[in-house]
């Protein structure tokens, strides 16, 4: 656990960083930037070469799209039951369902399964939460949200094919054949090695609460869903059908990452409840470092 403790003394560094003058409101943003086109896209170049294509590595792929179908249908049924306003509906079904699997989630899982997992995580990333906020994410900004935040097919499909991570996806897959020259891979470590430190910073230079008392029992539902249920409904379905293995485990792992900071920002975009946006993202990740480890005994 010695990895774990590193990273939340990164998180720790970030939180005192926020509390200095010398680093202004952008800091985060600046450093969510770096990961986004340097630290990210370099750990996927280096990672997926490594990973053999095998059938459990398409668990990873299926079980961000269940664990979505399974929170929105638990959020759907929930709103109807206690009659939620619908940007409390809205903003808990993109929420929810879409998990802070990259930038939490990416080191979480090195930190308790150790550097060979993080090619699980990554393709969980980029084929399952990366592309359910620019489809499904879309979606619910469109029905939920307002006017200004509905975006048209082709943005859909542009913001897709641009993102950087995305674009280092396509090229580690095409490239999977070849053999990186040393040069190469001398220069993507130290990059890829760069993201969880410079992420974990970030988190916790934005890390903030926001609770008012009208949006605390949604609060507490969803946070229930994301943290514990989603996963844990993912770890009984497996292991009732028998399939177990490293993928999985790191799969059932994604599931439980607290709510998605891009989505967050998203949602209040979109005027979906931001005190209840800005509550599940803050207290998400605080909650997320003692249900994390719970999570994983029972893997």
């Amino acid at each position: 656990m010695e990895n774990f403790a590193i990273t939340i003394s990164f998180l720790l560094i970030g939180i005192i960083l926020r509390r200095l003058p010398r680093f202004g409101d952008e800091t985060g943003n600046v450093l969510n930037l770096f990961v986004i086109h340097v630290s990210l896209p370099a750990l996927v170049l280096l990672k997926i070469p490594e990973l053999g294509f095998t059938r459990a590595l398409m668990i990873p792929v299926i079980t961000p799209w269940l664990m979505l179908a399974v929170s929105a249908g638990l959020i759907l049924g929930l709103a109807t039951l206690f009659k939620w306003p619908r940007p409390i509906t809205g903003c808990l079904l993109l929420m929810i369902p879409l998990g802070n699997t990259s930038f939490l989630g990416i080191p979480m899982v090195k930190a308790f399964f150790g550097e060979g997992a993080v090619s699980y995580a990554v393709i969980y990333d980029q084929l399952g939460s990366f592309l359910a906020l620019a489809t499904y994410g879309s979606v619910i900004l469109a029905l939920y949200g307002t006017q200004a935040s509905r975006p048209k097919p082709q943005e859909i499909i542009k913001k897709i094919i641009t993102f950087p991570p995305f674009i280092a996806l396509i090229l580690a897959f095409l490239l999977r054949p070849l053999q990186y020259p040393v040069t190469v891979v001398a220069i993507l470590k130290p990059l890829s090695a760069t993201l969880v430190p410079v992420v974990m910073i970030a988190v916790g230079f934005q890390l903030t609460l926001r609770l008012h008392r009208e949006e605390s029992g949604p609060l507490a539902v969803g946070l229930a869903i994301k943290l514990l249920i989603a996963p844990l409904i993912a770890l009984v379905l497996y292991k009732s059908i028998g399939i177990t293995g490293e993928a999985t485990r790191v799969a059932i792992f994604e599931a439980a990452m607290p709510p998605m900071v891009s989505a967050g920002a998203l949602a209040i975009l979109a005027d979906l409840s931001p005190p209840l946006t800005a509550a599940l993202v803050g207290l998400g990740i605080i909650l997320s470092f003692a249900t994390l480890p719970l999570i994983f005994q029972l893997l």
